[in-house]
């Protein structure tokens, strides 16, 4: 292998990672909007709950359940491409030790694939909460239409 195959066979990992590290910022920016969300509804529920508001308290348990279920999604998603891109920085490492031990270059080349395999799981981790992110938007404005069409919703005389 020559001193050019040597750095190109560096870099392709190297610019790899790069782009993952662009979705990475993604996913966690999407994951703390997330939990945002999720603790402004715990704190609602908990002042509904306060102020004897049972079905707006049930109402908002509703929305916490379905915004965790996204949240795990969200979750797996990131943890999935993070664990891809340890094994992407892996490979670099094996790539250059093979020069001196060959069959590294054997490990190196299976672990890409499988690190490429849990970014794209972690994708479609993503890609279904992606989907499901305006349904449970949908979800929350037919219970809180709910609450505003009943009388004196949710407290217990």
């Amino acid at each position: 292998m020559t001193d050019l195959e040597l750095f190109q066979a560096f870099v392709a990992p190297a610019i790899f990672i790069s782009g993952a590290g662009l979705l990475v910022l993604s996913i966690n920016t999407r994951l703390m909007g997330i939990v945002t969300r999720l603790r402004a509804f715990h704190k609602e529920k908990h002042a509904a709950i306060k102020s004897g508001n049972v079905m707006e308290a049930r109402v908002l348990q509703s929305q916490i359940d379905s915004i965790e279920h996204r949240a795990r999604k969200v979750r797996n998603a990131f943890v999935c491409t993070l664990i891809g891109i340890m094994g992407v920085m892996v490979t670099c490492l094996l790539l250059g030790l093979s020069l001196r031990i060959p069959d590294a270059l054997v490990v190196a080349v299976l672990l890409f694939v499988l690190s490429v395999m849990s970014m794209l799981i972690g994708m479609m981790f993503y890609l279904s909460e992606v989907f499901i992110g305006l349904t449970s938007v949908q979800e929350e404005e037919k219970l809180y239409s709910l609450l505003d069409s009943v009388p004196n919703a949710g407290r217990d005389q």
